[in-house]
């Protein structure tokens, strides 16, 4: 047992894991996985249900959006889009104050996915006047998420997988090298996107397997708090994976790739 401890060990070291787990902790990664949540929560989705609203396409609304990023369906899709689904009204509801102070929100919430990428990278914090990136990065996203909505109904199986995949590894490819003002090569941020995607994808079967029935169980034991309380795991989970890979990808590029990451 001690030789077998003591392989493991050694292992552990040579790999450089006892790294990946100390730059875990300094970068707090799930204190931020855990803002990224909250924020997402209060900022961003009322963003995205005005958006959704205002789809020509309407296909579902915010509700249908959310269902799909969680894998959800049958009852669990049903119970979540009976407590989430404003109607059109949301727009002709919605002042030019309070559609400014959403734009303010989501930016914000840009923000700080670029704090945390920043804090990664180990690069100083961008000057204010970059907060027109954060505004860019989140009109991408909000274009990134339709279309991930809308294909559903173009394509299925492993057609939309592989394109799901893709679109994905763009996004969080160019979304890194975008708000870190092109600061990290093209190359050293792709394993992190990649990461990215294959963290997404196993939250996704997570959450089809746990969050699914969960949702049920507690719509009945506390109602629409349950249902919000399982929405905002699954977006902890959504942070911790965006953050975490990134992590990831800085580490296996340090550890088994180049090491020289600006230019």
């Amino acid at each position: 047992m001690r030789r077998l401890g003591r392989s493991v060990h050694g292992g552990w070291e040579r790999a450089g894991a006892h790294t990946l787990v100390r730059q875990g902790r300094d970068v707090e990664l799930m204190h931020r996985a855990t803002g990224f949540a909250t924020l997402a929560l209060v900022t961003l989705a009322p963003l995205l249900i005005v958006v959704a609203a205002a789809d020509p396409l309407g296909r579902g609304g915010f509700a249908s959006w959310l269902a799909d990023g969680m894998g959800l369906s049958g009852r669990s899709a049903r119970l979540l889009t009976d407590i989430i689904s404003p109607s059109r009204k949301v727009i002709g509801t919605t002042s030019a104050l309070g559609g400014v102070a959403l734009a303010v929100f989501g930016v914000a919430f840009g923000g700080s996915v670029q704090n945390g990428y920043e804090r990664i990278w180990g690069l100083p914090s961008g000057p204010w006047h970059r907060v027109w990136r954060q505004a860019v990065w989140m009109i991408a996203m909000t274009a990134y998420l339709y279309q991930e909505v809308q294909t559903r109904s173009v394509v299925s199986g492993p057609e939309r997988i592989a394109l799901s995949s893709a679109s994905g590894v763009l996004f969080f490819w160019w979304g890194q090298r975008f708000l870190l003002g092109g600061q990290v090569r093209w190359r050293d941020l792709l394993p992190g996107a990649l990461a990215t995607m294959l963290g997404l994808g196993g939250l996704r079967m997570f959450s089809y397997f746990v969050f699914t029935p969960l949702i049920v169980t507690n719509a009945i034991s506390y109602g629409a708090m349950g249902v919000v309380l399982v929405v905002e795991s699954w977006l902890i989970g959504v942070g911790y994976v965006v953050y975490g890979g990134a992590l990831l990808g800085r580490w296996a590029l340090e550890h088994h790739g180049h090491r020289s990451r600006t230019g």
